[in-house]
């Protein structure tokens, strides 16, 4: 069983008794902020505390890969009946290019929160990424909002809910097929998956 970034990796590991591998695209997005911000500042914010780990494996991955120091940070998030609170926020973002990451968009409600309080502190600009897209009912809004430069996904979902000309001009889409590719090469042929995922956690 081959997946790639699931929501929940202790449920993952627990649910089959085959076995498994998850893939993260962690090196995949690191590769695009690289591109993104040619030697500028730049910062990987988790939009809220269950995130934190998966936005440190991003910044290493991105360091590693650039040789560039990249800044940290998350912001509080908590729900109750529906509704979200929580004001704390780590981090320094002014002046910087700020990637916040997640594992999946739906509405985009989290990430444009997160994307408005770094506007508030000074950010440059500011990318809402993810690796899948599902892009609910209101996901547009985060595509169109002027405190989010461009939103970042993998293919791992097809973008069918949002039209052409919003996908076209808002969402740059990373291809995730040659992770996998190499993934199945060396499960078939021999090679390690660690060292192809630079897995440091």
């Amino acid at each position: 069983m081959m997946t790639l970034d699931v929501h929940n990796i202790a449920a993952f590991q627990n649910a089959f008794r085959c076995r498994t591998i998850h893939l993260s695209a962690k090196e995949l997005l690191a590769d695009l902020i690289a591109r993104k911000t040619a030697g500028r500042p730049a910062t990987i914010l988790s939009p809220d505390g269950g995130g934190i780990k998966r936005a440190q494996l991003l910044k290493e991955a991105y360091e590693r890969l650039s040789g560039e120091p990249a800044g940290f940070g998350f912001m509080e998030k908590r729900r109750s009946r529906g509704v979200v609170s929580g004001e704390l926020f780590a981090g320094e973002v002014k002046d910087a290019t700020v990637f916040i990451v997640d594992d999946m968009i739906s509405t985009g409600g989290t990430m444009l929160r997160a994307a408005e309080a770094c506007r508030q502190r000074g950010a440059k600009a500011v990318y809402a990424m993810a690796t899948h897209g599902l892009f609910s009912k209101g996901a547009e809004a985060i595509l169109a909002h002027p405190a989010v430069d461009g939103t970042i996904v993998t293919d791992s979902i097809a973008p069918f809910r949002l039209p052409e000309h919003r996908l076209r001009s808002c969402v740059d889409v990373v291809p995730s097929a040659p992770l996998v590719a190499e993934a199945i090469r060396r499960l078939a042929f021999g090679g390690s998956i660690t060292e192809l995922l630079a897995d440091d956690d």
